[in-house]
């Protein structure tokens, strides 16, 4: 076996890996509140991954680039649909919808199948870059969209406070 097939076949196994742990992790954080803070740091904490495309041999053509991007904030768009936020207990949780594991487990599968398609083609390298940045053009819109529903929650919850204790802040 070839140095190359044994990156692609570990980098495959890994990417279902990771994949498989970050739907588990969605699942656990839907029990808890959400914040904030939890909806914008995976965003800017992924965001450090750009600096992959300063080791030459990641950088990519400019259709490498948009077009990740734009199959990464149209699956957005599904993710955006299937999210929703719910007051419970006087905090704001994330519904928990079968439609969205389904939606994750459907994504990862299309991106494996892809990665076995399109993997001997191009560099191991620029493939990563090009698989970062469908996830980010898929995440940053999503986070947005959520950031933008919670605030909304939360000035629900604010004025619901605010009219239950008679219009003294509590």
């Amino acid at each position: 076996m070839s140095e190359t097939t044994f990156l692609f076949i570990l980098t495959t196994i890994g990417a279902v890996g990771m994949g498989t742990l970050a739907i588990f992790i969605r699942m656990k954080a839907i029990e808890k509140p959400a914040s904030v803070k939890k909806i914008i740091i995976p965003p800017i904490m992924m965001s450090t991954g750009f600096l992959m495309f300063l080791y030459e041999p990641a950088q990519l053509p400019a259709p490498q680039i948009v077009a990740p991007l734009l199959l990464g904030i149209a699956c957005s768009y599904l993710l955006i649909r299937t999210s929703h936020f719910e007051i419970r207990d006087g905090d704001i949780y994330m519904q928990r919808s079968k439609l969205f594991i389904f939606l994750l487990a459907g994504l990862l599968i299309v991106r494996v199948i892809v990665k076995l398609v399109i993997g001997e083609q191009i560099q191991l390298p620029q493939l990563a870059g090009m698989f970062f940045l469908l996830a980010y053009g898929m995440i940053a819109p999503w986070r947005i969209a959520m950031l933008i529903l919670y605030r909304k929650e939360a000035q629900q919850l604010k004025s619901a406070v605010w009219n239950v204790t008679g219009g003294e802040r509590t």
